[in-house]
């Protein structure tokens, strides 16, 4: 299982899937610059609103990681990964001159929120960062701000703010719409696909198996048909007594 998003890209590099193809390379420098930025800027705030700001850790966070949690790690792992949450914005930036928590809040979501700005400045009408086509940094912009963008927090001090950067919502819109959409039926159009794409693989099996079977039936009764035998009667042995075989017959 691979799960970090570095190790994700490398993995897809491997088996020759790469979304910067073509960029130049002041592209692939700014793409670099983004994520970085991303995870100087905005992880942090997008940390504290999920794991630290109490109201959405108790009633979205914990219930939902809990809830595909086995027990009873379920009891035990949400409040971890609360507490490493909390330890890594302390170890990152409560630093000089920001010595109390809630200074390092403010400061945190200030700098997230021009971290939206300048995500909002970079894409401008465009549909993706680079053009027409998605690339790396639109799927490290998208990881970030979709959660941000649809989870419903009691406490959405960031999510206020993003939602006042129109762009930034189409562009987490049209990415759900072309890539997340799901049908009435709860299956994605890709699933659907395979799924008509199945059904037309298993009805033709079917009727090849059909076509065969009348083929047979036609052979069948094509070929020369052989009046059936009379079957010979046992007849009593002498004295009246029935033979053997005849007993043992029902």
């Amino acid at each position: 299982v691979i799960s970090q998003p570095a190790k994700i890209l490398n993995f897809l590099r491997k088996q020759k899937y790469n979304a910067d193809y073509e960029l130049s390379a002041k592209q692939g420098a700014d793409t670099l610059a983004y994520i970085a930025l991303l995870e100087e800027k905005l992880l942090p705030a997008l940390l504290h609103t999920f794991w630290v700001e109490a109201e959405n850790y108790c009633s979205v966070t914990k219930p939902w990681f809990a809830s595909r949690i086995a027990f009873p790690l379920s009891l035990y792992l949400p409040g971890k990964m609360s507490r490493e949450a909390l330890n890594r914005i302390l170890l990152t930036r409560g630093g000089p001159p920001l010595y109390s928590l809630t200074e390092v809040e403010a400061q945190i979501y200030r700098d997230a929120k021009e971290c939206l700005n300048l995500l909002s400045k970079r894409l401008g009408t465009s549909q993706f960062f680079f053009g027409d086509t998605p690339t790396t940094l639109d799927a490290f912009v998208f990881g970030f701000l979709a959660p941000i963008y649809k989870v419903c927090f009691p406490r959405v001090q960031l999510q206020e703010h993003l939602k006042q950067l129109p762009n930034l919502c189409r562009f987490c819109d049209d990415i759900l719409t072309c890539y997340f959409r799901l049908t009435v039926s709860g299956h994605s159009p890709g699933g659907q696909d395979m799924a008509d794409a199945n059904l037309q693989k298993l009805t033709q099996l079917v009727n090849k198996e059909s076509n065969l079977i009348e083929k047979m039936d036609d052979n069948l009764r094509k070929s020369p048909q052989h009046p059936p035998r009379k079957l010979t009667t046992l007849k009593l042995a002498a004295g009246g007594e029935e033979s053997p075989l005849n007993r043992l017959s029902p």
